[in-house]
Parts: structure tokens; sequence; C-alpha cells
């Protein structure tokens, strides 16, 4: 079987174009920083605990090797956001030779979702997309910010992106067989009420 898909693709052609996200209370302990060391390991675990059931299945079937080439090409970068010292989200830049910089991925781990950490960190990625060559001497300046979202995504994440300030410029449909969602690790069953299936 196959499914109807709507991808929608968004921009930012200047920095004045962010609207800034109201940050989560100063007690809630948020804070956002760069994983600068490139770890395969940690990069496919925020993958898959973000996208685990949200089908994000296209690097699934990345080697080590694959991981480790992407996260090590200049202009890729990953900002992560801590509650309390815990991973809450990510967002991953990626800059292009022509002076974009697409932002590859974007989530928060659904146990974070709802708590105004997804606002923060989308702003805080954004501004970090902006100002990416400073951090890698002999980049073009950043001219356009760019990504794409689509109806298998969160519920919220289009809103999310032009309450941020991104505009729409181009909408595709394409039917795409329909997948199991994988969850957060292969071979996770569904969370019923709280505990795995079968406990």
């Amino acid at each position: 079987m196959s499914i109807s898909v709507t991808t929608w693709h968004l921009e930012q052609t200047s920095p004045a174009d962010l609207a800034p996200a109201q940050a989560p209370p100063a007690g809630q302990g948020v804070r956002i920083v760069r994983a600068e060391v490139p770890s395969p390991e940690f990069s496919r675990f925020l993958y898959t605990a973000v996208g685990g059931d949200i089908l994000w299945t296209d690097r699934l079937t990345w080697s080590y090797a694959q991981w480790a080439e992407f996260l090590g090409r200049p202009g890729v970068e990953t900002w992560v956001a801590y509650e309390r010292g815990t991973p809450a989200g990510f967002i991953e830049l990626a800059a292009e030779a022509d002076g974009s910089v697409e932002i590859t991925y974007f989530g928060l781990i659904p146990a974070f979702q709802g708590r105004r950490i997804g606002g923060q960190l989308l702003s805080y990625g954004v501004e970090r997309a902006w100002d990416l060559a400073v951090r890698w001497p002999g980049r073009t300046p950043t001219k356009r910010v760019w990504l794409h979202t689509c109806s298998k995504d969160g519920p919220h994440a289009m809103a999310n992106y032009q309450r941020r300030g991104f505009r729409l410029y181009e909408t595709t449909v394409a039917d795409e067989p329909e997948t199991p969602v994988p969850g957060p690790w292969p071979g996770a069953g569904p969370v019923t009420a709280g505990r795995p299936a079968g406990e």
C-alpha cells in the first residue's frame, strides 16, 4: 500500500526574518550546546529518539562510516538542547557551497514536547545557521536558511516553522510506500500506558 505525502519547503532569506520564540522559564534548566566532536553513536541516538515515532527512516540503514563521513563534513553542526543535563532534542545544520544552510533535522524527544523547548531550540538553531560561517573560516556567509517538512512529521512542526518566520516557497505531493513506524530503536514494541508492551 502507498500513502499520499505532502512536502512543504520553507526558507528565510535574511537574519531579520527570524521571529524568536519565548524562552522556557529560567528554572526549567534548559541549555543548548553544540556537539563539536563528531559522534555517530550520539547522533544516531538523537535521530532515532526524536524520529522513531514520526517515520524518520532514511538514515536507519547508514553504516558507522556513513555517519562519520557526514558529521565530519565542514559546515555540518549538531546543536543539542538539554533539560537539567538530559538530551531533549536537537537541530542539525548543513552548509552548502552557495551560501545556503539546510536545517536537515530538528525535533524533540517526545517526553520533552509541550514544554516550550522546541521554539527556543529552533530559534537558537536558526541564529546559528545565519552565523555559521563565523565558525568555519573560508565558508561563504549564509545567504539563505531552508528546510522541508512533510505530512508525516509532528502535527505542530509546520506552525512552529512559520511562527519563527519561515516562508513557504514550494509544495509537492507524492505517493510513498506505507512503512511501519520504527519506534525509537529496532525491535522496540509500542508503549502502552507508560509501560512497554508485554510487561
